[in-house]
C-alpha cells in the first residue's frame, strides 16, 4: 500500500474513530454492477476486491477517520436497473458511483452530470470521458481502449526495429461496441506507420470463431490483436493452435486472466502477451496484507482463490487510487464531503502507483484518465512477466480522438 496512505490511516486498530463521542460518518460508495449476467466472469472479483480493500482500510481507521461503506447492487447490465440503483443510492446519501458496464454508464451519465455527483468509470463507458474539460464529474482512472490500442502498436513498432511498413496486423474482435472501439486508432496508425491492417469480427455470442480464423490464416499476419472477453478467450487460443498460428503472435486487451489461461492450458499459453493495466499475482504487499489480515481470519468478501486473479487486482488497483483521492479530499477540503470536494481531492493524485501495483497515475482537471500508461506482459508458462515498462505512446493522436468525441457530446448536450 502507498506509504502516505498507510501513515494517514494508521490508528489504534479501530474500524471507526470516535468524534466527540459519536461514530464518524461513513464515506459511501455505490457499486451498481453486473454480477449476474454478461460480465459475471470478471465483475464479481472486482467487487470482492473493492470490499476487501475497504475492510482493510477500515481496520486502520478508514479515510481520515471516516469508515468506508461500499454497497454493491446487481443491475444485470440493464440500463434501467442501473438508473434505479443510482437513484436509490443517491437518496441514501451516496455521491460516488461506479457501474462497470458501458451501457449502464452511458445511461447514468446524464444524471451524474445534472446532479453533480461523481462517476468512477474504469475500462468501460465513454473513452472520451477522460476529458475533464467536458466530463467534470467523471473519473476514468485507467487507460482507455484507444490508449491501449495505440500502446500495442507502439510495442509492435519497437519489435520491428522502428519500422512497421509492410507488416501485417490482424484485429480479432467480438462484434459489439466494446470490440469495435479500438478500430479508429488502428486505422489511423495504419496510415501513419504504413502497416497492413485487417479486421476479423467474431459474431455474437462468440463461441464460433472458426470462420474468422480461417480468414486470419490466409492473411498470414505478423501479429494478432484479440479484443474479446474472458469466457471467449480460450476459444481464440484453441483456434490459434488449430490453425497453426503461433500463440507468441497474439496480444490481447486487458480482459484476460489466469482462469482463461488455465482453461486453455498454462504450458500451451507460454508466449501469449497482453496489454496490462495492473500487476498480476499475489506477491504485492497490498495483496499479502489482505490475505493475512482478512482471509486468514475468515473475514474476506469472497472466495480466497480469486484473490490476486487479474480481475481482482484490477479492482484493487483502481480503488487504491479512488480511495486515495477521497482521502486527500477529506484531508485538504474538510468534512462534510461534497462532490466538488471529492473532485478537487482527485486532482491531488500525483504519480500514484500503490508501490508498483499499477502504472503511476496523475489526475488533472484536463486528464481524468491518469495518463493512459500500460505495459506488455507475457505469460511464461506459470505467471505474467513484464516485457516493457509502463508507457503511453501516440498520445497526441489519442487526445485528438478524445477531443473530437467529447466536443460532439458537449454540442449535443447543450
Amino acid at each position: 500500500m502507498h506509504s502516505t496512505l498507510i501513515r494517514a490511516l494508521a490508528t489504534a486498530g479501530l474500524t471507526l474513530l470516535s468524534l466527540g463521542g459519536h461514530a464518524a460518518e461513513p464515506v459511501k460508495f455505490g457499486l451498481c454492477y453486473d454480477i449476474s449476467k454478461i460480465y459475471v466472469a470478471a465483475v464479481p472479483q472486482v467487487a470482492q476486491a473493492v470490499k476487501d480493500y475497504a475492510d482493510l482500510l477500515n481496520t486502520r481507521g478508514g479515510l481520515e477517520g471516516h469508515p468506508i461503506e461500499v454497497t454493491v447492487q446487481d443491475h444485470g447490465n440493464e440500463p434501467q436497473r442501473g438508473i434505479d440503483c443510482y437513484e436509490r443510492l443517491k437518496r441514501e446519501g451516496t455521491m460516488i458511483f461506479d457501474t462497470f458496464s458501458s451501457p449502464v454508464s452511458r445511461a447514468v451519465l446524464p444524471r451524474i452530470m445534472q446532479d453533480g455527483n461523481i462517476l468512477v468509470q474504469p475500462l468501460v463507458g465513454r473513452g472520451d470521458a477522460i476529458d475533464g474539460d467536458v466530463f467534470k464529474n467523471v473519473f476514468v482512472m485507467a487507460p482507455t481502449y484507444w490508449g491501449q490500442a495505440a500502446n500495442i502498436v507502439s510495442y509492435f513498432k519497437k519489435q520491428a526495429a522502428g519500422n512497421l511498413q509492410g507488416k501485417k496486423v490482424a484485429f480479432l474482435y467480438l462484434d459489439t461496441p466494446f470490440g469495435r472501439e479500438p478500430i479508429p486508432v488502428f486505422e489511423a496508425l495504419k496510415r501513419i506507420e504504413r502497416f497492413d491492417f485487417q479486421t476479423f469480427p467474431i459474431p455474437v455470442p462468440g463461441n464460433d470463431q472458426s470462420g474468422a480464423f480461417a480468414q486470419i490464416r490466409r492473411f498470414q499476419p505478423d501479429w494478432v490483436v484479440l479484443w474479446s472477453f474472458s469466457p471467449l478467450n480460450p476459444i481464440s487460443f484453441r483456434e490459434m493452435q488449430r490453425n497453426g498460428i503461433p500463440i507468441e503472435k497474439m496480444v490481447t486487451g486487458n480482459w484476460i486472466n489466469e482462469v482463461d489461461i488455465n482453461n486453455f492450458g498454462a504450458a500451451a499459453a507460454k508466449g501469449l502477451k497482453r496489454s496490462a493495466v495492473v500487476s498480476g499475482g499475489a506477491e504485492h504487499p497490498l495483496v499479502k496484507d489482505i490475505l493475512r489480515e482478512l482471509y486468514d481470519k475468515g473475514k474476506g468478501n469472497g472466495d480466497r482463490k480469486l484473490v490476486a486473479d487479474t480481475y481482482y487486482n484490477t479492482g484493487l488497483a483502481v480503488y487504491s487510487s479512488v480511495f486515495e483521492g477521497v482521502r486527500i479530499a477529506i484531508k485538504t477540503q474538510g468534512w462534510p464531503l461534497t462532490p466538488e470536494k471529492i473532485r478537487q481531492g482527485m486532482y491531488g493524485i500525483k504519480n500514484f502507483d500503490a508501490k508498483g501495483f499499477m502504472a503511476p497515475i496523475t489526475v488533472t482537471p484536463k486528464d481524468h484518465g491518469g495518463g493512459g500508461k500500460t505495459r506488455i506482459d507475457m505469460w511464461d508458462g506459470s505467471k505474467w512477466v513484464a516485457q516493457t515498462d509502463w508507457f503511453a505512446d501516440y498520445t497526441g493522436l489519442v487526445n485528438t480522438l478524445v477531443k473530437a468525441n467529447s466536443a460532439d457530446y458537449a454540442k449535443a448536450a447543450k
